[in-house]
Parts: C-alpha cells; sequence; structure tokens
C-alpha cells in the first residue's frame, strides 16, 4: 500500500511532458530527417549517372587510352599530363585543331545566345498585351522547342538541301538573292547553316521564360509611365528591361552552357565530321575520341572544357552578384 502511494506521488510531482520529451525529440529527428531520405534515391542515381563517369573521364585522361587498350582500359599506360600537354600546344595539328574548334565555338555561341535573347525577349513584350488569336501564337512560337530534336534537325537537313532544298528555292529561285544555289552544309555557309538551327530551335526557350518574368511587373507601373508620356521604348528601358534583369542573368547562362555544350544540332546536321567552319568543339571531341580512337586525348580535352565552363560560370556569376547588390544599395 505504502508503495503504490509512493508511486502515485511521484507520478504527480512529475513535471507533464517529462516522459514524453524524449519521444518528441525522436520524432522531430525523424521529421527533419525525412526530406533527406527521399531525396537519397535521386542523389544515389546522380551520383552513378553523373558523378561516377566524370570521376572516369579524369583518370582516363591520364593514361595512354588508343584503341590498342581499349579491351582493359585499366591496363593502359600512365601519360600523366602529356595529353594535357598535346591539347593546349598550339604550335602542334591537335592543339592547332582545338584551339580552331573553341574559337568557332566561342563565336558560334555568342551570336547563338544574343540572337535567342533578343527574339525571345521582342516575341515576349508583343505577347504581354492581350488580343484576338494570342494564344494561338503562343502555342506556335514554342513548336520548335516541343519538336524532338533529331525530328528538327533532320527536317532542315533537307531545307538545306543543294539541289532540292527549300532555302535555296525561296533564296534563288523566287527572290534571286543568290547567282547560284549555295552549299549549306559544306563550306563556310555551314556555320550560317549551323546558326541558323541553333536560334530556330533555342529562341522558344528564351521566349517562355522571358513571358513568365513578365508576368511578374506590375501593370500599373507601365500605367504610371504611359501618363508620364513615356512612349513604348522608354518603358522597355525604364522598366521592363531593369525589371527582367534577374530572369535574363539566369536565362542567358543557361544559354550559354546549353548552346556551348551543344551535340545533337551539328551532329545531326553534318554527321560524324563537322565542315572545318562548324567544327564545334563537343563534336571535336567526339571525333578525338571515337573516331581516331584516342581516349585519353579526347577526356583531357573534355576536362579542359569543363574547367573552362567552370571558370566562365564562376566569372559571370560574381559578376553579376555584384551588379545585383550594387542596384539594390
Amino acid at each position: 500500500m505504502t508503495t503504490t502511494v509512493s508511486a502515485e506521488a511521484a507520478v504527480r510531482k512529475s513535471p507533464p511532458g517529462a516522459a514524453s520529451g524524449p519521444r518528441r525529440r525522436t520524432g522531430r529527428i525523424r521529421r527533419a530527417g525525412l526530406p533527406y531520405l527521399l531525396l537519397l534515391p535521386a542523389l544515389v542515381l546522380e551520383l552513378l549517372v553523373h558523378l561516377v563517369p566524370m570521376v572516369i573521364g579524369v583518370v582516363m585522361s591520364f593514361k595512354e587510352l588508343t584503341q590498342f587498350h581499349i579491351r582493359d582500359w585499366g591496363a593502359a599506360p600512365w601519360a600523366g599530363l602529356d595529353n594535357y600537354a598535346m591539347s593546349v600546344d598550339f604550335d602542334a595539328p591537335v592543339g592547332e585543331a582545338l584551339l580552331h574548334s573553341f574559337v568557332v565555338t566561342v563565336a558560334f555561341t555568342l551570336l547563338s545566345v544574343a540572337l535567342c535573347w533578343l527574339i525571345g525577349t521582342a516575341a515576349a513584350i508583343c505577347m504581354q498585351d492581350a488580343f484576338r488569336g494570342r494564344g494561338l501564337l503562343r502555342a506556335l512560337f514554342l513548336v520548335p522547342y516541343a519538336l524532338p530534336v533529331y525530328a528538327a534537325v533532320i527536317t532542315w537537313v533537307f531545307m538545306f538541301q543543294h539541289d532540292n532544298g527549300l532555302v535555296n528555292h525561296v533564296l534563288h529561285d523566287q527572290l534571286h538573292l543568290t547567282d547560284k544555289p549555295s552549299f549549306w552544309l559544306i563550306g563556310d555557309n555551314s556555320f550560317w547553316a549551323l546558326l541558323t538551327v541553333s536560334v530556330w530551335k533555342g529562341w522558344p526557350f528564351a521566349f517562355l521564360i522571358v513571358m513568365a518574368g513578365l508576368q511578374n511587373i506590375p501593370r500599373e507601373l507601365y500605367e504610371a509611365a504611359a501618363l508620364d508620356g513615356a512612349g513604348m521604348w522608354q518603358q522597355i528601358r525604364r522598366i521592363t528591361l531593369p525589371s527582367l534583369r534577374p530572369v535574363n542573368q539566369v536565362l542567358v547562362l543557361v544559354l550559354f552552357l546549353w548552346t556551348f555544350n551543344d551535340f545533337n544540332t551539328p551532329y545531326v546536321l553534318f554527321g560524324k565530321a563537322a565542315p572545318e567552319a562548324a567544327d564545334l568543339i563537343s563534336v571535336h571531341i567526339y571525333q578525338a575520341s571515337f573516331v581516331t580512337w584516342n581516349f585519353g586525348a579526347g577526356s583531357a580535352m573534355s576536362v579542359l572544357l569543363l574547367l573552362f565552363l567552370l571558370a566562365v560560370t564562376g566569372v559571370y556569376l560574381a559578376v553579376t552578384s555584384r551588379g545585383r547588390r550594387s542596384a539594390d544599395a
């Protein structure tokens, strides 16, 4: 009887929730760790799909991996930095070809990104005000972005044909802008053909992103500017473009990375051997790896490309972040 009374007194003296304290902490830990547990399968797959091949590629870049060691690439001789030295030796044929491909890729990327942004932004601004048929035009503008890459580029291959292509038919037969039908898939014109396809395929993405960004700009700003006498160009310069600065910073970076690494478009357009004028670095690395069977040199070129893109991305983010802080201040 005495024991029962003392136990009841002890229970009454204990603060409420003391027994459930450890349970609550355990529950909080479980709730906090649940998101990470749910993300774990995706993280493991991401590591397997991207990180593991990347590490293997870096290891391969330090080996003399040619067609003679493909069966057992781990037994290939260790080359050290020889593959990197050969790639950046611009006086040698390999380095000179890589430098030419790099220059072509930089010029192609700058032109493509600029045109994609310009056309996409202009189309998004024109589609901002409501009018009859706006929804249909928006849907038509997104068709190049929605089409599969291979289907779209193969269509352009037929259009660029020398004898019966639509491009020569319009430019030469109908408009008489050229003296004779042009070769678009070989020679110097291949660069402009590749640029045309890239812009046609990429500007709808810029249009979609800018159009989404325009939805966050209050209409009252345009109405107040119109009452103050600001014209359309002044409204675009003073309201639209400054308001779209955060969107454009991300958009330009994404377009740059996508265009610089684009492999599908030139590969489908020209095949395994791209013309010298359209020799993008992605196709050049493919040729160095799978055509000449020098996987060590190709891996070294890929690592150098990765380092360049990381450096450009870091500088771009640093400059844009500094400009954003200056604007906010």
